[in-house]
């Protein structure tokens, strides 16, 4: 088990620097094509969309074995690296990013299922947790170091890197990751009869709230720690290597929560914790020590719900999983994209800080409210 859940940690990592790195890197890709920041900031975009759009393809490759899709997406993500790497201009880039965003939620579904397959009894969300937690070390580790490759030599540095850890991830999924076999198929339209039902809309509206939420506020950290909190600049990166920490132990232990707990009890403690944190930042953010603990808190809310998401999503799909874990993943980027977008809207309307967090704790009081109605709903979200 243990060596089949690395090679999805693997994958994850890969997956998550891919994603995050952009948003440090932004300057120099638009220095490099001569555009501006915000015209850089399209790649961002293009990656999400990527992500939306490959999560349809899904419904195509139902048939496929688990192993053999693993390493289709995988094969897509290392060809999309090189790509990147070579991109001679910033059109083809944002073709790059939009074939890197494809295969993303086609690998964290499958990824999501297979580690279900892959561990012992009553132990299935602490596996899914382990292989999330690639994604949250991407957090940690990945995107402070493509800044500062890019800083270095050049913004493509860390997809020369990339290009080489990908073809890693793919030798280790081939070698490493047992069969486990394929999904039963129930026909084409049989993939979508799971939406006809309460339960998979309300966790899917829990990512999405979720997700704005939490991004309000994470995308806007470092003036809310400098201007509303009154730390140094140049403490900000401390703050932010903790609560990439934060990420990688609350992840690990939501794990263990849900298979203690179960995932609905466990998002419900979460998204308080994360309102509580909110509430903090609007009413006493001003405070040094309680806005960089409420930012951590948000922080570590933000991959702690991950897991109890995603097994929810997979429980609630039945027959229909690979396009359900897929829409968990789109309405995560649809909500950070919300979120980053909702969340400037104070700061452009030259609001104070604090404004940020309460838009973000509208819809941390919004995703909180979805999961207490699933939990009312408890017939609908079988144990795994």
């Amino acid at each position: 088990m243990i060596r089949g859940l690395i090679a999805l940690s693997f994958g994850a990592l890969s997956y998550g620097i891919t994603e995050f790195v952009v948003m440090g890197l932004l300057p120099f890709i638009a220095a490099d094509f001569m555009v501006s920041t915000a015209t850089a900031g399209h790649t961002i975009s293009a990656y999400a969309l990527g992500v939306v759009v490959g999560a349809f393809f899904m419904v195509f490759l139902r048939k496929m074995r688990l192993k053999h899709l693993l390493v289709l997406v995988i094969s897509i993500h290392f060809a999309a690296n090189i790509l990147t790497y070579f991109a001679p201009s910033f059109n083809v880039l944002i073709l790059c990013r939009l074939l890197a965003g494809l295969p993303h939620g086609c690998f964290f579904g499958v990824g999501a299922i297979v580690a279900q397959r892959l561990a012992t009894k009553g132990k299935g969300n602490s596996a899914m947790a382990i292989m999330i937690a690639g994604q949250t070390m991407s957090n940690v580790f990945g995107v402070p170091l493509g800044t500062m490759l890019a800083n270095y030599f050049s913004w493509r540095a860390i997809f020369a890197l990339l290009t080489i850890w990908s073809a890693i991830v793919l030798l280790t999924t081939i070698s490493m990751l047992p069969d486990t076999g394929k999904l039963e198929d129930k026909g084409f339209w049989q993939q979508f009869a799971f939406l006809k039902r309460v339960a998979p809309w309300l966790v899917l509206g829990m990512i999405f709230f979720g997700s704005a939420g939490m991004f309000c506020v994470q995308t806007y950290v470092s003036p809310l720690l400098t201007d509303l909190g009154g730390l140094a600049l140049i403490h900000v990166s401390v703050v932010l290597a903790a609560a990439g920490i934060a990420m990688m132990i609350s992840n690990l232990l939501s794990g263990w929560l849900s298979d203690k707990f179960t995932p609905v009890n466990t998002a419900t403690g979460y998204f308080l914790v994360g309102i509580a944190a909110m509430i903090v930042l609007v009413t006493l953010g001003h405070y040094l020590i309680l806005c960089v603990g409420a930012i951590l808190l948000i922080a570590a809310v933000l991959f702690g719900v991950s897991t109890p998401d995603q097994v929810l999503m997979v429980r609630t799909s039945k027959g229909g999983e690979l396009l359900g874990v897929a829409m968990g993943q789109v309405g995560f980027n649809a909500g950070n994209a919300i979120g980053a977008l909702v969340g400037g809207v104070p700061i452009e309307k030259g609001l104070t800080l604090n404004y940020v967090p309460a838009v973000g704790l509208i819809f941390m009081v919004a995703a909180c409210g979805c999961v207490l109605m699933l939990a009312r709903k408890r017939q609908l979200v079988p144990e795994a």
